[in-house]
């Protein structure tokens, strides 16, 4: 630690915001873009100001590995910008800290243990074969579907009855109340005024919503009490106990429910939703995936086992990922002074992982700005793969679905393939909106031709 005042390294420049909000319109309307540009126009480490609030904004891969990894001790979650989401998401894993993460993290690593994750799959390529081969009746007279509306339906379908055994009606009344969740989610987050307290219209739509997926989740756990069943995530999270015996009350059930539901769903969803579309504007990547495709599964389902095989789709998920990360920026405090970069981080600020940005960084990409799977290829991977890649963040808090994610995604992936050629409806590029986590801003509209006859079912 620096001992003297003159020799205290310097503090990082950052652009003039609002004289009274600061930069809160340019996180409301356009985070994305906004930290990119603060990569681009002032480095690695950059200052910023929400109202009184003052942070740093960490685009340097090695100071984002010092915050989630190396240091991770000096970074805790204790954030005022957290409490919005405690109103929804409650004490979660990925809102916990402190004994209570690492306690609801040991009773819940089993549930993703890589051969339990792997036993899912038989049950995610049903599910997903079923709404897959419906995809070409919900087109509209020129053959056009939102594919972001069918990815999050089945992204909530394949959560919904493989981690939480349930039937499509129930899961479809779930994800219903949890997309509406997630929307008042999107609006008060980043404008947590006045508190949900004060009685507005906002307000009282979001408490509503929430007492709505909160006597769903209710009834879930309370249906499984009453029938057991051993074959999902739910009946290990109700079997779970601590080292004294204790298992989880029906707050903290609830909290991780509705958690993983968020975190599960919208990774998967998200991921095939911008997979997708830069298919569609990349057909000779695309081609090159059926091929692949094609040679693997010839004209049937796909397995977990055949994973490995599908080199080339895993290239295009993990490209996916790079340009649209399931969690683009990562929030942190400062326990005590800490030095990234070469700049002071003072202690009782907050400090952000701009991991969107350290997967532009020309530093470590070919080209960062391109579409390129063949970035991730086994023989010659671009340096930034083993040193600016943090799709699932790292470190102890590293997301604890990132196998079921990876197993998930390629699997869908290849059946999508497998079933349609994906074409754009415009030339104009979507530009990423934030809404808690990257999605198209108005839904997904592409045109979808079907492949022969399809795959066969088993």
């Amino acid at each position: 630690m620096v001992s003297t005042e003159s020799a205290r390294p310097p503090l990082a420049r950052g652009p003039r915001g609002h004289l009274l909000l600061g930069h809160v319109r340019q996180l409301q309307h356009d985070a994305l873009n906004f930290h990119l540009r603060l990569a681009r126009d002032y480095g690695d480490v950059a200052r910023i100001r929400l109202l009184s609030w003052v942070g740093y904004v960490i685009s340097d891969p090695d100071g984002i590995r010092q915050i989630l990894q190396r240091n991770h001790l000096n970074y805790d979650r204790n954030m005022q910008s957290f409490r919005p989401l405690g109103a929804f998401l409650g004490n979660g894993l990925v809102i916990s800290d402190g004994a209570l993460w690492r306690q609801q993290r040991r009773l819940m690593q089993p549930a993703f243990h890589r051969e339990r994750v792997q036993s899912l799959g038989t049950q995610i390529v049903a599910t997903a074969a079923d709404l897959l081969d419906g995809w070409h009746r919900r087109t509209n007279s020129e053959g056009v579907v939102d594919v972001q509306n069918q990815s999050l339906t089945l992204a909530l379908r394949l959560a919904s009855s493989a981690l939480f055994g349930l039937r499509a009606d129930a899961a479809e009344r779930l994800g219903q109340a949890f997309e509406a969740m997630v929307e008042a989610l999107s609006e008060y987050v980043f404008l947590p005024f006045p508190p949900l307290g004060v009685p507005t219209p906002r307000n009282r739509r979001i408490r509503t919503t929430v007492r709505k997926l909160d006597m769903l989740v209710s009834d879930l756990v309370e249906t499984r009490r009453r029938q057991p069943y051993s074959g999902d995530l739910l009946a290990l999270l109700l079997a779970a106990r601590d080292e004294d015996g204790q298992g989880m009350d029906d707050t903290q059930l609830r909290d991780e429910i509705v958690t993983l539901l968020f975190a599960g769903h919208e990774t998967t969803a998200n991921t095939v939703t911008w997979a997708c579309y830069e298919l569609s504007r990349h057909p000779q990547i695309e081609d090159r995936l059926w091929q692949e495709v094609h040679a693997v599964l010839r004209d049937q389902q796909p397995t977990v086992a055949q994973i490995p095989q599908l080199t080339y789709t895993q290239m295009v998920v993990n490209e996916v990922l790079r340009l649209y990360p399931p969690a683009p920026f990562v929030s942190r405090r400062v326990v005590r002074d800490d030095i990234i970069s070469g700049y002071l981080i003072p202690a009782d600020h907050v400090v952000s992982a701009n991991i969107c940005a350290s997967h532009r960084h020309p530093q470590y990409w070919n080209r960062p700005e391109m579409f390129d799977p063949d970035r991730f290829s086994p023989e010659h991977p671009d340096p930034g793969v083993r040193r600016a890649y943090f799709p699932f963040g790292a470190g102890p808090h590293l997301c604890i679905g990132n196998g079921l994610a990876l197993m998930e995604i390629p699997l869908i992936l290849a059946m999508i393939v497998q079933r349609y050629r994906l074409r754009p409806t415009s030339s104009e590029p979507v530009e990423p909106a934030m809404r808690l986590t990257l999605r198209p801003p108005n839904g997904l509209p592409l045109r979808i031709e079907r492949r022969g006859t399809g795959p066969t079912h088993m």
